[in-house]
């Protein structure tokens, strides 16, 4: 942690009450975001920082919380980017330097803690113990990597919108898609959503 900057301890309170609980996966999340962070130069992501950041996570279970709750990225402000891979992985990228990082749980961690505690009979308390104290690379693979990023994913106000030709609703951003006969769809009236009408 950098002067000036919240502890391990103030950014875990602040896990748990936007969270509603803490958990081991907490404390994985907030740990992945200050490494990510960190590794891409961005000291004060809730901020001077702040418009610097984008984050992609690739869970929608507790670590996601822990980053957004640690870094102050949102999908209402287009800083937080949400990608159901299943994965406890997140990617960091600075959008002044171009910089990215992409930080991923390691399995081993859960094996670290048995090993490292198993004194404590707790599997929650061994591994929230073990997350806290073990170094980064016990914890995280680490990958430098290049992100696709386009001005249609950037935060602020909309680049684009226009109307499915098919639903009639309104598609932001550069999401809709054309058919065949070039008709600008939406993507479930394209391919099919993730709800049926009934």
């Amino acid at each position: 942690m950098q002067e000036g900057q919240p502890t391990l301890d103030e950014l875990l309170a602040e896990c748990g009450r936007l969270h509603g609980h803490m958990c081991a996966g907490q404390l994985l999340g907030a740990r992945m975001a200050v490494l990510g962070c960190r590794l891409i130069g961005v000291n004060d992501p809730r901020g001077a920082d702040r418009k610097k950041l984008i984050v992609w996570v690739e869970i929608d279970r507790c670590m996601a919380d822990a980053v957004g709750a640690v870094t102050g990225v949102r999908l209402g402000k287009r800083s937080l980017k949400y990608l159901d891979y299943g994965k406890v992985a997140a990617t960091f990228l600075n959008i002044e330097t171009g910089a990215a990082v992409r930080l991923v749980a390691l399995e081993e961690s859960r094996a670290l803690a048995d090993a490292r505690h198993p004194e404590i009979e707790s599997k929650k308390e061994r591994q929230f113990r073990t997350y806290r104290e073990a170094a980064d690379d016990e914890l995280f693979k680490i990958e430098r990597v290049r992100v696709d990023y386009g001005e249609m994913d950037a935060p602020g106000r909309p680049r684009s919108r226009v109307l499915c030709a098919r639903c009639g609703e309104g598609v932001n951003d550069g999401r809709e898609v054309k058919d065949t006969d070039g008709l600008v769809l939406c993507r479930p009236c394209a391919a099919g959503g993730y709800y049926r009408k009934l």
